[in-house]
């Protein structure tokens, strides 16, 4: 299962290993957190139908990543919070799909390079997945109506400044390039320009390890 805030935010991370498990037979759920609709440096733009648009994009990613569904919380843009209502919302989905493993964003990665802040959204979102997780979801006394509870056993948690797993997606580069360009409300630049954007981070994410592409993730091992 994959947690992310907003629409695009599961191809970018991790699509290349999402498209790998669907093709080996794995069921891959995603949940998006946000409904994007904020996603715009055009101030003109028509929020309900930018909403409309990154809900098609959405499933158009999925279905190139193969996977077997996706949940749209539709939080506001810049409104996400880690409090009860979403752990909730977060914890019946980990019950009812009963995930071995949950990929989401780190959120104790702040700044990049100083260059970038990371999201809000973002670092709200991994909060709440991991309280979700660990132990919310696996505990009875949690969200007693949300399901049976369910222990997940790996935490993959990406845009990390502490990456200690890179997982070769050299097989499934190309699907996870198509599911970016996917969300084409959200390109800046030409197609090549974000292809070559995303080859060159699995480039750079697989040469420690060897490989020609990679995903980088921090990895939490819960299956005790």
């Amino acid at each position: 299962m994959a947690i992310y805030a907003h629409p695009d935010d599961a191809d970018v991370a991790a699509g290349g290993l999402l498209a790998q498990w669907a093709s080996e037979g794995c069921a891959v759920h995603l949940v998006v957190v946000c409904d994007g609709a904020k996603g715009s440096h055009v101030p003109q733009v028509d929020v309900a139908s930018l909403r409309e648009i990154r809900r098609a994009e959405l499933q158009q990613a999925a279905d190139l990543l193969g996977a077997t569904s996706v949940h749209c919380l539709e939080h506001v843009d810049g409104g996400v919070t880690n409090d009860e209502e979403l752990r909730s919302t977060l914890v019946g989905l980990i019950r009812e799909h009963r995930p071995d493993v949950v990929l989401g964003p780190d959120p104790t990665a702040t700044f990049f390079g100083g260059v970038y802040v990371n999201h809000r959204d973002h670092r709200e979102t991994g909060w709440a997945l991991l309280d979700a997780v660990a132990p919310a979801a696996a505990m009875p006394l949690y969200f007693p109506d949300k399901g049976e509870p369910h222990q997940v056993r790996q935490l993959l948690l990406s845009g990390t400044h502490e990456p200690d797993v890179v997982i070769d997606v050299s097989r499934t580069i190309d699907i996870k390039v198509k599911a970016v360009l996917a969300h084409s409300s959200q390109m800046a630049g030409d197609p090549e320009g974000i292809r070559d954007v995303v080859l060159g981070r699995a480039e750079q994410a697989g040469r420690p390890v060897g490989v020609a592409f990679g995903e980088a993730f921090r990895s939490v091992e819960l299956d005790f």
